[in-house]
């Protein structure tokens, strides 16, 4: 079967659709970032007078910092434990609406609702449930003798910022697994049930390898908003204490550029958080999609 190609009568007509979306990437994406690993090479004064280059001496003073290879390692655990938590409990939920047939809709909504919320909101509202004042959540835990304060807890500080980027992502992850699931020809399905096999059986071996594509392309978005989009969260929550417990890289950033007004230490830090990020997204498409069946 032959497919049809669009035709522009005008030729000029692509590069003009293209020029908005490119603009946009150029200004708000590319030039910060050329403008970051310039900084990352220069020392500049507090107030902007007075700029000089200095190589790769930001480099070498951010890695023989201790705090910073600790927030490295912060950052590592809970990049790692948000994108597992969103997606596994996001997978949990799309497979049970997808069971659902008169009210599935309706779940689908409310599940969907979280994604519009801000990260600051996020941050804020689960400040509010671990608030160990006034909070529900530390009432229902020390009734099950744990006593929580994340103010003074750097590992509930860590919980807690972990819980509140999860909840934000599921909403998103959850809405490509439905997608997923719903393509799943549901006559391989049956026939498996006919086989013998049970459900957990049906999901791992025929589900899940055919939503595997999916599950790829969250895991690289998982880990990016991880990285870079969590700021918020952490702000509204934490601000990186008790003790830099939850000062995690992109908010190492922020503290050492716009409050320390270190804008060359910043800078190399963000362009590392880049080449971070980088190779990650290089050695899941290397590595890990070998395993995708498409």
């Amino acid at each position: 079967m032959q497919t049809k190609r669009t035709i522009f009568p005008n030729k000029l007509l692509p590069y003009a659709l293209l020029v908005p979306q490119l603009a946009i990437t150029l200004i708000f994406f590319i030039w910060p970032a050329l403008q970051a690993m310039k900084s990352s090479f220069e020392r500049e004064d507090p107030f902007g007078f007075k700029t000089s280059f200095i190589w790769f001496d930001n480099y070498r003073k951010i890695f023989a910092d201790p705090n910073y290879l600790g927030s490295l390692g912060r950052t590592a655990i809970f990049a790692l434990s948000v994108t597992l938590l969103a997606m596994i409990v996001s997978l949990l939920l799309a497979v049970a609406v997808n069971r659902l047939l008169r009210s599935g809709k309706i779940y689908t909504t409310l599940l969907v609702w979280p994604y519009a919320v801000a990260p600051v909101v996020v941050g804020i509202l689960w400040w509010f449930i671990f608030n160990p004042s006034i909070g529900i959540a530390p009432y229902i835990l020390r009734g099950m003798g744990i006593n929580w304060n994340h103010r003074i807890d750097g590992s509930q500080a860590m919980i807690l910022i972990i819980i509140a980027a999860a909840w934000k992502q599921i909403s998103y992850n959850f809405l490509f697994f439905v997608a997923g699931l719903q393509s799943v020809p549901q006559s391989l399905i049956e026939a498996a049930a006919i086989d013998g096999a049970g459900p957990f059986k049906r999901f791992w071996t025929i589900v899940f390898p055919l939503i595997s594509p999916t599950t790829f392309f969250l895991l690289i978005i998982n880990m990016n908003y991880a990285m870079f989009d969590t700021f918020g969260i952490v702000d509204a929550t934490t601000m990186g204490g008790p003790a830099q417990a939850t000062n995690i890289l992109v908010y190492k950033v922020y503290t050492d550029g716009v409050l320390n007004l270190n804008i060359g230490s910043s800078s190399a830090q963000s362009v590392i958080l880049m080449l971070i990020v980088i190779a990650l997204t290089v050695v899941q498409f290397r590595f890990v999609e070998r395993r995708v069946q498409y």
